[in-house]
């Protein structure tokens, strides 16, 4: 099972509106793009997100649904990931202090991704969380720091005191 978690320095609930916006998915979420929801209401449970994933000139197109949602804390989805099967990712957030720690629980649970398990499937899983929750965090943060709260466009160059320079989105 590959768990991991960071601290995002904003509070749960900043956190929580990225995670609760099905057309920010893509955002955050290493690997996707174009997401928009097809199902229910983003992130009741039953409801679902269609998203592509590109590999090469290859595009597939997933869908994950929520199965359980605990609003402000807890998001319990199911990745349909086509011939590679489904898996089960568990999303915790907890204060701590101001800021707010991540908790990631992913696990395969049908389909080839679930026959094929094993320890070196787990360490791309933790490179993939490792590189999913450092942009969670940019894109709370980052959206922390605009007067107002308001979005930053993608592709905007952020330059500040506190950016170390010019950085893309």
């Amino acid at each position: 099972m590959a768990v991991r978690h960071h601290l995002i320095r904003v509070g749960p609930g900043a956190v929580w509106d990225v995670l609760a916006d099905g057309h920010r998915y893509a955002e955050w979420v290493v690997g996707t793009s174009e997401s928009h929801p097809v199902r229910g209401h983003w992130p009741r449970k039953d409801a679902a997100i269609r998203y592509e994933v590109r590999l090469g000139p290859v595009r597939l197109t997933n869908e994950t649904t929520v199965r359980s949602c605990e609003e402000g804390t807890r998001l319990e989805l199911e990745a349909h990931a086509g011939p590679l099967g489904t898996a089960r990712i568990a999303i915790e957030l907890r204060p701590w202090g101001e800021h707010c720690l991540v908790i990631v629980d992913e696990h395969p649970l049908r389909g080839a991704g679930g026959r094929l398990h094993n320890i070196g499937f787990e360490a791309l899983i933790q490179l993939r969380h490792r590189a999913m929750l450092a942009r969670l965090a940019r894109l709370c943060e980052d959206e922390a720091r605009i007067p107002g709260g308001a979005r930053r466009p993608l592709g905007q160059v952020t330059v500040g005191p506190d950016t170390g320079g010019a950085r893309d989105a």
